[in-house]
This record gives structure tokens, C-alpha cells and sequence, in this order.
């Protein structure tokens, strides 16, 4: 696509316009462009963003954490329909059980989909994320240890497997079991079963010092440096930082899956999209990842896609692999990117025809 490029850097300067630094990065045949526009802030110390600069990319954690599940079920390690208190029977507070509802027990499957019936936060968080949203790193308590006492308060909504409702403590629940499985961090866990398979330098919870210095600070939608989310024990629902060098080759990844023998996590990427729970008519849930058809007079193409958003930052990554096209989009600042990112995907299903 010979224009990939200038739509890259029209993207990228149309979300800058809106923000503080945007790196966008565009994939199509085969093709990547990455682009940046604006700066990483004000002053001489705000630099313009490139590919390698790294942003908290937010809940497109949880498609990181749901394709660690692919592999360590095709590694025998777990199976999609092991039940999460197996996972954590050795660590949980004494007198503290995994809730559950009816008979189904919460399975690894419904975290990864949202199925699971848990609430969208931990027990005793929603009043305070309501009522000071822009408070500093609001998971900052969540550590592992009270993360597990909380389920002693935590109610299941619906049976298992039932119905969908999006929920971060499940995937940080997810990564916090799939962790303790493998005997480490969710970090660890990242890094062996994703990064080190796809050369990914740059995806990490804790930036090393080089790393640190290429972080783009976070920005309200007005400007105002806001502090970074570490996310603590729900790790695995939003705490990754990455860049959009790295995202690239981590849709690459998917783009190649069951086209490429070759790819080194291609079964495991088969598996997050062999599951699919339907979310409405016009969408499903995979392991991770939000799909959806377009109608017909949209073009009928196949969008993949997760969005995420930090306390001063926002992102997206979606592709179509019937098209082998993908977009990612990084930003420092709190206004959503999801339209910019949905508009350049479409663009680039288009040109392919």
C-alpha cells in the first residue's frame, strides 16, 4: 500500500491534536509504518514520541495475560476449564473461598471472556473510582494479599459462562493465578511465554531505567501531568507498558496465525480465537479479544480489537486477518483514541479490497 505511510502520520497527527503525543503504527500486506506527532509534553524535556517510546497501554494488558492462558494450556500447565480456586487453593487467606454462584465453578475460560459473573471491581473499590476518579493510581492497594482477602466480600452476579460482564478483576484475577501456576510473576509470565517468543524488548510492568527514560508521562485531556498506574495485584488486567515497535510485532504475530508455520505462538493464538462467547448480535468475546462484523454496508469486514486507558493514557489495538491489516494506536493523554484507531483500521480493510 503505497499511502500506507501518509495515513499513519495523519492519524497520528489528528490524535496529538486532541492530546499531548500520539505514535501510531499501521500494518497492511505485509507492510508497517509507525509514525509519531506532537510532543511526550511540554518544555525542552517533551520530546516528539517514535516507536520506541513506551506508553501504559491499559486493558490491552488482558489479551497479553488471555494468550499466556493459550500457551500454558498448550503446554498442559492448565486447561481453559480448570477451576480458578485450583489455581489458588494454596494461597488464599484462611476462611476465604472463591465465590461462586450455582454449581458452575469460575473457570480460567471465563475470565478470559468476561463471563465469569464477578463485578467489575474488587469489593470496596466502586464508590471511591466514582467518586474521585482522577485520584493517583486508584489500584495502587490492590496488592496480591488483599486482592484474595477481598473475595471473602465479593459476590458472583450471574453463573458462570451465562452472560458477559466486563470485568478487571477477573483478568487481574486471571494474571494473578496464571503467575502463581507458573511460579512467578505476572511479569515472568509475560516475558517467557510472549515477550522472549517474539522478540518483544520493550513490553514490561517495570521499566528498567533505559525504559524509564523513553516512558512518555501521562497527561489529563487538559495538559496536567498525571502520576502512572501500577495496578499492583491486578497486574494482568491493565499494567503493561509497551511501544508501538513491539505492538506491531505482537499483531504481526496474530495477522500470521494459521497462514505461518512458522510463528512461534501461532497455536496458541489459534486457540484465544477458536473461543468465542457471543456478547450481543453484533459481537462476540475471545479469549482477550472483542470481535464484531460490520454490516454490509460497512463493508462486512472483521474487526479484533481491545482499547485500554490509564489515568493519562490511552490505546488501541485492532486488526482484521481475513485482510491482514492492523492498527495501533498509543497516546499520552486521557481522551479516548478509539475512533481514530477504528477509522484508519477501516480505511485499510477498504484499500485491500
Amino acid at each position: 500500500m503505497n499511502d500506507l505511510g501518509s495515513l499513519v502520520q495523519q492519524t497520528a497527527d489528528r490524535v496529538a491534536g486532541q492530546g499531548v503525543g500520539a505514535v501510531v503504527a499501521g500494518l497492511a500486506g505485509g507492510t508497517v509504518e509507525i509514525r509519531g506527532a506532537g510532543r511526550t509534553g511540554p518544555g525542552p524535556a517533551g520530546g516528539p514520541p517514535g516507536p520506541d517510546t513506551l506508553f501504559e497501554i491499559g486493558s490491552v494488558t488482558k489479551v497479553f495475560t488471555s494468550l499466556a492462558l493459550a500457551r500454558l494450556d498448550l503446554a498442559g500447565a492448565v486447561t481453559l476449564d480448570e477451576p480458578l480456586a485450583d489455581l489458588l487453593a494454596d494461597a488464599l487467606p484462611a476462611g476465604v473461598t472463591v465465590p461462586a454462584k450455582g454449581e458452575q465453578p469460575i473457570a480460567l475460560r471465563h475470565l478470559a471472556t468476561h463471563t465469569s459473573g464477578l463485578p467489575r471491581l474488587p469489593a470496596g473499590m466502586l464508590l471511591p473510582a466514582l467518586f474521585t476518579p482522577h485520584k493517583p493510581d486508584p489500584y495502587a492497594h490492590c496488592t496480591p494479599k488483599w486482592l484474595l482477602a477481598s473475595l471473602g466480600r465479593t459476590k458472583v452476579r450471574t453463573t458462570p459462562g451465562r452472560g458477559f460482564r466486563y470485568s478487571n478483576l477477573g483478568a487481574g484475577l486471571l494474571g494473578l493465578a496464571l503467575a502463581h501456576r507458573a511460579g512467578g510473576s505476572y511479569e515472568e509470565l509475560v516475558r517467557r511465554e510472549i515477550c522472549e517468543p517474539l522478540g518483544l524488548a520493550d513490553t514490561v510492568v517495570t521499566p528498567d531505567a533505559g525504559q524509564a527514560a523513553r516512558l512518555a508521562p501521562g497527561h489529563t485531556t487538559g495538559g496536567r501531568p498525571v502520576p502512572g498506574w501500577e495496578l499492583s495485584g491486578l497486574a494482568g488486567a491493565g499494567a503493561l507498558k509497551s511501544t508501538a515497535a513491539d505492538l506491531a510485532v505482537f499483531l504481526e504475530a496474530q495477522l500470521a496465525a494459521g497462514t505461518d508455520d512458522d510463528s512461534p505462538l501461532g497455536p496458541a493464538v489459534a486457540l484465544t480465537r477458536e473461543v468465542r462467547h457471543r456478547v450481543n448480535p453484533f459481537a462476540w468475546m475471545h479469549l482477550g479479544w472483542l470481535g464484531r462484523r460490520l454490516h454490509a454496508r460497512q463493508g462486512g469486514h472483521l474487526q479484533i480489537w481491545h482499547n485500554g486507558g490509564t489515568g493519562g493514557y490511552r490505546s488501541i489495538a485492532a486488526f482484521d486477518p481475513e485482510k491482514r491489516v492492523g492498527v495501533v494506536v498509543l497516546a499520552n493523554t486521557r481522551r479516548s483514541v478509539d475512533t481514530p484507531g477504528v477509522q484508519l483500521l477501516r480505511t485499510l480493510q477498504t484499500a485491500q479490497g
